[in-house]
C-alpha cells in the first residue's frame, strides 16, 4: 500500500503542547497521531489509529491463540449489576454516572466483570461448558481526578479485558497461567522492556495479582526488585514485623521539654544538643512520627486514623491508597484538629491515640514499631516529647499498617537481597478473582456430581491505547518518534528532495516496488523543501526512509534507519533489496 503524504490527514506541529509532561505525549501530538479534545480525552488521527490497530492485532492474535473468544459489550451500562457487587459505591467519583430520560441510573463502563459474569450465567449451567475464556477490546471510562501524560493517564482509553471461568481453583490456576503466558508473548512482540511484579488487587478483589510494567522513567508506578528475583509494585511490598525485643531493662519513659520542635529535624537537633545519648547521636530513625488522617468511605462516612512510623520514613501515598481502598484518606485540617482537642499538632503521641483513648482516633503503626522497640515521640503537650517510650510497655497500638515508603537498599521480603527502586508504566494486570463476582451475581453450574457450585473467575487487562504511548515513550528521541517495524503506521517513507521529473519518477517507481513486496509505504510527494521533509520524517518516525536526491545523478539513493541513525547510499537497482534486508520482508 502507498499513501501520499500530500493527501494524508496530518499536520506536524513545531511547538510542544502546553500540558505535555512526557516525551510520548509531546511527540504523539506534534506528529499528528492524536489530538486533545479535553483533558484526558483524545481523538485518534489516521497515523495514530494505524498504530492502535496494530497493537490491537497483536493482542487479538495472542488471545485467540490461547483459546479465548472475542465478544463486545456496550460502554453504556445499567446501575443494577454494579450496585449488586458494591462497585457503584466503591468506585466513588471515578465513575462516570448519568441518567436516561426514564430517570434510570446508568454508567460508562470502567471495566466489565459484572457484565461478563451475567452473560455466562445466562447461557451456561454445566461444568461441561467450562473452562471458558472470553475477551473484548473496548473503550473504557474513568473520571480521573488528575488526567496527565497524554494517553498514559486518560479518562477514556482502549483496553483489552478478558475473563476466565472455571469450576474449581485448579482450573483457575491453569487459566491464569495461560493468560500470563499470552501476556508474555504480547509484550515481547511489542518490543518493550518489561518486568512482571507482584501487585495488589485493589477494588477488583481476588487473591493472586501481578502487573506487567514497562520499565520507563516516565512511569507513574514505582516498583522494587532484588538481585535474587523478587519484584513487586511498591503497594504490594510487605515488611515483616521486627522481632520482639525484651524491654525488661529499658529505661523508664521520661517527658522532656523540647520547645520549638514541631518537625523531626528540629526535634533531632534539640535532642542532640540538650539530651545527648552516650553511645551515638540521636537520628530521625529513633523518633516515632504520628501522622493523622481523615478517612472517607465510599458511603461518605468519615473516621480519623493515626499512623505511627519511624521518623526517617514518610507515608507512601500509593501504599496508603492500596491499604485503605476503596476508602480514601486526606490529611487532618485545622477544623479536624479543633474537633479532637487531645491532639496537639506537632507533638502528638500514642497517649492521645487509639480507639480506647478520649480522642477515639484509631492508631495503627508500621511493622517496625514492634514490641519492645523504644522511641522518642510526642508527649501530647505543646513543646514536649517523651524519651524511651516502649511499644508494648508504655503503649499498645490498635494494629499494624504497612504504608511507609520503600527505600533503595531495603531488604527484600523473601531474603533475596537489597531492593532497587525503578519506575514503570503499568501495561497489563492479571487477577485471580476467585468467586467474588460469581457469588454476588449468582453464577453457578452443576459439577460432575450434579451439585451446584459457584464458578471461580480470573480477570486480565491490557492497556491497548496506553501501549501506543509506552512504545512511543520507549523509542522516541529528541527529534521525534521512532517506531519499531511491527507497530509503525508505515514501514518505509520515500522522500524526493528535488524537483526534476527523473527524481519524482524514480521515487514513484521505488514506492511501487516496495509496496509490491508487501511493505506499507508513505510517499512524501509534497512541494516542500528538503529540510522540511527530513524534519517531518524524523518527527513521524517511520523505521526506514529512502531518500531520492542529488545522489541520483550518480545512480544511488540513500537508505536511512530511523532507529539506529545509520545511513548508506545504494544503487537504485539495489534499494528495494536493501530495505527488505532491514525489514526482514
Amino acid at each position: 500500500m502507498i499513501t501520499r503524504l500530500s493527501q494524508l490527514f496530518v499536520r506536524t506541529l513545531r511547538d510542544d503542547p502546553a500540558d505535555a509532561e512526557v516525551s510520548s505525549h509531546r511527540w504523539l501530538v506534534r506528529a499528528g497521531y492524536v489530538r486533545r479534545v479535553t483533558p484526558g480525552i483524545y481523538s485518534w488521527l489516521p497515523l495514530g489509529l494505524k498504530v492502535l490497530q496494530k497493537v490491537e492485532a497483536i493482542v487479538r492474535e495472542e488471545m485467540e491463540a490461547m483459546g479465548a473468544q472475542e465478544v463486545r459489550f456496550p460502554a453504556l451500562l445499567p446501575r443494577e449489576p454494579y450496585e449488586t457487587t458494591g462497585r457503584w459505591t466503591e468506585y466513588g467519583e471515578n465513575l462516570f454516572r448519568l441518567r436516561d430520560r426514564r430517570d434510570a441510573d446508568m454508567l460508562l463502563g470502567p471495566t466489565h466483570e459484572e457484565m461478563f459474569t451475567l452473560m455466562v450465567g445466562d447461557l451456561y449451567s454445566s461444568y461441561k461448558d467450562l473452562p471458558l475464556s472470553l475477551y473484548q477490546i473496548q473503550t473504557k471510562y474513568r473520571d480521573e481526578a488528575r488526567p496527565r501524560a497524554g494517553l498514559l493517564r486518560g479518562r477514556e482509553f482502549v483496553m483489552k479485558d478478558s475473563y476466565s471461568f472455571d469450576v474449581d481453583d485448579a482450573g483457575l490456576a491453569a487459566s491464569y497461567q495461560a493468560h500470563r503466558d499470552a501476556y508474555i508473548r504480547i509484550f515481547d512482540r511489542l518490543g518493550l522492556e518489561y518486568v512482571i511484579v507482584k501487585a495488589t488487587s485493589g477494588a477488583m478483589g481476588g487473591s493472586a495479582s501481578e502487573e506487567f510494567l514497562a520499565v520507563l522513567p516516565a512511569g507513574e508506578d514505582t516498583f522494587v526488585r532484588s538481585p535474587g528475583g523478587y519484584a513487586a509494585n511498591v503497594e504490594a511490598v510487605t515488611v515483616a514485623p521486627a522481632p520482639a525485643i525484651d524491654f525488661t531493662d529499658a529505661p523508664e519513659a521520661t517527658v522532656v521539654d523540647t520547645p520549638g520542635t514541631p518537625t523531626i529535624a528540629s526535634l533531632v537537633a534539640v535532642l542532640n544538643a540538650e539530651y545527648p545519648r552516650g553511645d551515638r547521636e540521636w537520628t530521625a530513625a529513633d523518633t516515632l512520627k504520628n501522622v493523622v488522617l481523615k478517612v472517607t468511605e465510599p458511603t461518605g462516612e468519615t473516621w480519623p486514623l493515626a499512623i505511627g512510623l519511624p521518623g526517617d520514613r514518610e507515608v507512601d501515598p500509593k501504599r496508603l491508597e492500596a491499604a485503605l481502598a476503596p476508602a480514601e484518606a486526606a490529611p487532618f485540617e485545622e477544623a479536624d484538629f479543633a474537633a479532637h482537642l487531645a491532639l496537639v499538632k506537632g507533638y502528638i503521641g500514642p497517649g492521645a491515640l487509639g480507639k480506647e483513648s478520649p480522642s477515639k482516633v484509631k492508631y495503627l503503626v508500621d511493622p517496625r514499631v514492634s514490641s519492645g522497640t523504644s522511641w522518642v515521640t510526642g508527649a501530647d503537650e505543646q513543646g514536649r516529647h517523651v524519651l524511651h517510650l516502649v511499644t508494648g510497655r508504655d503503649f499498645t497500638p490498635d494494629g499494624f499498617i504497612d504504608v511507609a515508603e520503600m527505600r533503595e537498599g531495603d531488604p527484600a521480603p523473601d531474603g533475596s537481597g537489597p531492593l532497587a527502586l525503578a519506575r514503570g508504566i503499568e501495561m497489563g494486570h492479571i487477577f485471580q478473582l476467585g468467586r467474588k463476582y460469581a457469588e454476588a451475581l449468582g453464577l453457578k453450574v452443576l459439577d460432575s456430581n450434579g451439585k451446584l457450585v459457584t464458578v471461580t473467575m480470573g480477570s486480565y487487562g491490557v492497556g491497548v491505547s496506553r501501549a501506543v504511548a509506552a512504545v512511543a515513550e520507549a523509542t522516541c528521541d529528541d527529534k521525534g518518534l521512532a517506531w519499531p517495524l511491527e507497530l509503525a503506521p508505515y514501514q518505509v517513507q520515500v522522500l524526493v528532495t528535488g524537483k526534476d521529473q527523473e527524481m519524482s519518477q524514480t521515487a514513484e517507481d521505488l514506492a511501487g516496488q516496495l509496496s509490491g513486496v508487501g511493505l506499507d509505504v508513505l510517499y512524501d510527494d509534497r512541494k516542500a523543501s528538503p529540510g522540511v521533509k527530513f524534519t517531518d520524517a524524523e518527527v513521524l518516525g517511520m523505521p526506514i526512509a529512502v531518500v531520492v536526491g542529488r545522489g541520483l545523478k550518480n545512480g544511488v539513493v540513500e537508505v536511512r534507519n530511523r532507529r539506529t541513525g545509520e545511513r548508506r547510499e545504494v544503487p537504485v537497482a539495489e534499494a528495494v533489496t536493501a530495505v527488505r534486508e532491514l525489514t526482514g520482508r
